[in-house]
């Protein structure tokens, strides 16, 4: 669960969230990188196609300053069960990702994640501003201010023209 952040908090660098073995990371270490945040499950349909698509682009752009941030999410269709061990085992056993996967969290309702609270901020979706499913895309510029919000179905590698457009790649 991420935890509170500074009043009126103004980028996601004013959010504090634990990573999967429970430690805080503070976001602010990610500062003039590019962000590409996901809520992630190991048992949804979209699982494979997205788990390797992140991948692809965090290999071809994470010199350039992209980082994948994952958080697992259990609120729709039970498709994330499993403790952040089993989640982490499967992801980089199956799909060999070496992008961070944080702590499981909620991201819609009373329990949602404070960083997620924030990054719905004006990034609606077409039902409001909750997430609709598993996969929703937050991409979030150098200075932590989200840019752009994507539907789960949206593939990660059709992301590419926007995330080059941040990086300020070619």
């Amino acid at each position: 669960m991420t935890s509170q952040p500074t009043e009126n908090p103004k980028t996601i660098y004013d959010f504090t969230v634990k990573d999967a073995k429970g430690n805080d990371v503070d976001l602010s270490v990610y500062k003039g990188k590019v962000l590409l945040i996901i809520n992630v499950a190991s048992k949804c349909g979209l699982t494979n196609s997205n788990y390797t698509e992140l991948n692809q682009l965090y290999q071809q752009y994470k010199d350039q300053g992209l980082e994948v941030v994952a958080f697992p999410c259990n609120q729709f269709g039970d498709e994330e069960p499993g403790s952040n061990e089993e989640i982490e085992e499967f992801v980089c056993t199956r799909f060999k990702s070496e992008f961070p996967i944080f702590d499981k969290i909620e991201v819609n309702g009373d329990n949602a994640a404070p960083l997620y609270k924030f990054l719905k901020l004006g990034k609606w979706g077409f039902f409001g501003d909750d997430i609709q499913w598993n996969f929703t895309k937050f991409l979030v510029d150098r200075d932590g201010k989200v840019s752009n919000r994507y539907y789960p179905t949206t593939s990660p590698l059709s992301l590419e023209r926007d995330i080059k457009k941040l990086l300020g790649v070619a």
